[in-house]
Parts: structure tokens; sequence; C-alpha cells
């Protein structure tokens, strides 16, 4: 594929709708539609570069026998979806320190332990080149709602039981379906 430009579509307040030509190996010309958080995207550079969007918190309690998941209300989808705790990273924040202001945010706990921080990764490549990192670790604390009015988040601990209880009658973030999986398949 080669690519031949990129247009801004659409302005909101946190995406950008684009509209990138390219053409196939064929020589057939093709519009592809994304959404970026990035507002000035103008060239391949710019669609492939750019700074890291959100991270994302794959923790479990200090016990390791439960994997935390937030319940949240999704406009998108029109109803609840379990996923992972995320947020965006704000100005001047590294990983880390997004994870800790979003997890406190969104549940109440405490970031105790980072144990891995995983290589950039992209949210929905179908449609997006919203990046993300992956931080695993441990959390603890008391549960606490959401200090959002703006979002409808719930979080619950989740042994490995339950999750396979769940996976089986719940809608799932792919990536979290994905990671659920496997770490409820896991034995001692």
């Amino acid at each position: 594929m080669k690519f031949k430009s990129i247009n801004k579509i659409h302005q909101g307040k946190f995406i950008t709708r684009y509209n990138i030509d390219y053409e196939t190996v064929s020589g057939r010309g093709k519009t592809y539609e994304m959404i970026s958080r990035n507002p000035n995207i103008t060239d391949y550079d710019d669609l492939r570069g750019g700074r890291v969007d959100a991270v994302v918190m794959i923790l479990h309690d200090e016990s390791n026998e439960q994997i935390l998941l937030s319940r949240e209300f999704r406009m998108a989808t029109g109803e609840w979806v379990y996923n992972f705790p995320a947020g965006l990273i704000d100005s001047g924040e590294d990983a880390a320190s997004a994870a800790e202001r979003e997890l406190r945010e969104e549940t109440g706990l405490k970031l105790t332990r980072i144990d891995e921080i995983w290589f950039e990764s992209y949210s929905a490549v179908g449609f997006s080149n919203e990046k993300n990192i992956v931080i695993e670790g441990m959390a603890s604390g008391e549960i606490k709602p959401s200090d959002s009015e703006m979002e409808e988040i719930e979080a619950y601990w989740y042994t490995k039981a339950e999750i396979r209880a769940l996976l089986k009658v719940a809608r799932f973030a792919a990536r979290t379906q994905a990671y659920c999986v496997l770490w409820s398949r896991e034995q001692k």
C-alpha cells in the first residue's frame, strides 16, 4: 500500500476524524476512515508517530489471587462493559503517574507495586492510532466509587473462578477478555 494523503474531517473535543487516502498494491485508490487523539496529523510520519495517549492497568490484589476489573457504562455500546482500569495520560505525566492517578480516581485504590511496564500497543487498530502503555502490578486498599460524575464506573476484585463464570455471560473489552481467559486458566 502507498500512502497518498491525510485530511482532517472533524475536530471533536477528545478525538479527531481523518480520511487517509492510499493506493492499493493493484494501483486502486482507497480512502480509510480513522479517529485519533492527535488533532494535528498532516503526514505519514505524524500518523505513525506521536505520544502514548493512555495507560491500561492489569492489577492483582496482595495475595495474587484476584484481578481488578472495572464495570463501566460505555456510551459507544449503550451497555455495561468489563475492562481493566484505564485512562488518558495528562500532559506532563508519565505512564506510572497516570496509572496512580487514574486508579485512585476510578477505584479509590492505591497502586502499590509495578511489576512490568509493557511496550506501547494500540487500542483499536481497525479505526484508531490511539496508543496505550500497559502496566502490570498490584493494588491495595478499599474500593470506593469513582470520583467522576462524567463516568459510570464500578470496580471489583475477581477470582479465577468468578472470571470464568463472568466470561460466559458478560461483555468485555477485547484485550481484557483475552487476558482474563488466559489468566483464569493458569494453574498455581
